[in-house]
């Protein structure tokens, strides 16, 4: 336990120094090729970010832990969107670009309603096996090419709205702080699931239960810091990109390559959990006309983590 313990609060530290360096690195190539940070935030960042959950994915479908993998994607999305986005909405309101209002975030509500009818075979085709199947996988990938091909037009368009006053370090020293901020987030994200998941053993809570809870919340640690770090420096749209770009990776590409490396089952219970995912996007959508327009302020924000509060202690529960 004590070994445990310490691996956190080593994951901590290296979460939290590698989430700015990634914020300052990002944000310097982004400035250096007068490419918007938003596009960094929803590229860079949100990959670096979204590696900790890639890895997770990757054994736990060769070991055939389906509830973890659909845990740990479920729960770090519904954490992104719900506990990070929240927070950096209360460290600074976020104000969110007009293109992200109206592209990305309904973007990442579609790929939400097609991940759900690709897994609920029984409801919608009448199948009786329910699972994310390699066809399924191959049809996730896909639009994760579409959405990358978006992004690149995007980056080609030259928008440099949000650029804001960041310093443009070189491209060095920018190279380096991503490379060493990457890995300090899936260091740190490592060492904070390993440590988290003995404790859980220790405490005896079931796989899905995990998934969904302490390896989702290791996971999107290295979002937490990255995007909060962003909103404390203010550069809102490095910080709702990599929210919504992490969770459209997490869903196009973490589960299309885990469901190619092996068929996911699906348990259908899991649906609640899938159903506050499609509710925190479109919660995200709405308070984008609450208030002031196109922005999340600290009201919002705060309903945001009070959501997720709730649905931790909706989970204990559960069990």
């Amino acid at each position: 336990m004590l070994l445990a313990l310490f691996l956190l609060a080593i994951g901590f530290i290296l979460l939290a120094k590698g989430g700015d360096l990634l914020v300052n690195g990002s944000s310097s190539i982004a400035k250096h090729f007068k490419v918007s940070e938003l596009v960094i935030g929803l590229t860079i960042v949100s990959l670096g970010t979204s590696a900790p959950e890639l890895l997770v994915n990757i054994i736990a479908s060769i070991n055939d832990s389906s509830g973890l993998a659909l845990g740990n994607v479920f729960g770090s999305n519904i954490c992104n969107t719900l506990l990070i986005l929240g927070t950096a909405g209360i460290v600074a309101p976020i104000t969110v670009q007009r293109g992200t209002v109206w592209k990305e975030i309904p973007f990442a509500f579609f790929i939400t309603l097609v991940l759900a009818l690709l897994l609920n075979d029984s409801l919608f085709n009448g199948a009786g096996n329910d699972r994310l199947s390699r066809n399924d996988g191959a049809i996730l990938l896909i639009l994760f090419a579409l959405f990358m091909y978006y992004i690149f037009t995007l980056a080609k368009a030259g928008n440099e709205e949000g650029a804001g006053e960041t310093t443009d370090m070189g491209m060095g020293k920018s190279f380096i702080f991503i490379v060493v901020g990457i890995a300090g987030l899936v260091g740190g994200g490592k060492m904070v699931v390993s440590g988290a998941m003995d404790v859980a053993s220790t405490l005896g809570v079931s796989e899905a239960m995990i998934g969904l809870t302490i390896v989702a919340i290791g996971t999107s640690l290295p979002e937490l810091f990255a995007s909060v770090m962003a909103a404390y420096r203010g550069k809102s749209d490095l910080a709702i990109g990599n929210v919504i770009g992490s969770n459209i990776f997490n869903i196009l590409f973490v589960l299309g390559i885990s469901s190619g490396i092996k068929a996911i089952p699906y348990p259908l219970y899991m649906n609640l959990d899938l159903g506050l995912v499609i509710l925190s996007i479109f919660f995200v959508f709405v308070f984008m006309f609450l208030g002031k327009r196109h922005s999340i302020n600290r009201i919002e924000a705060t309903l945001l983590v009070l959501i997720y509060v709730a649905y931790m202690a909706f989970l204990i529960i559960r069990k």
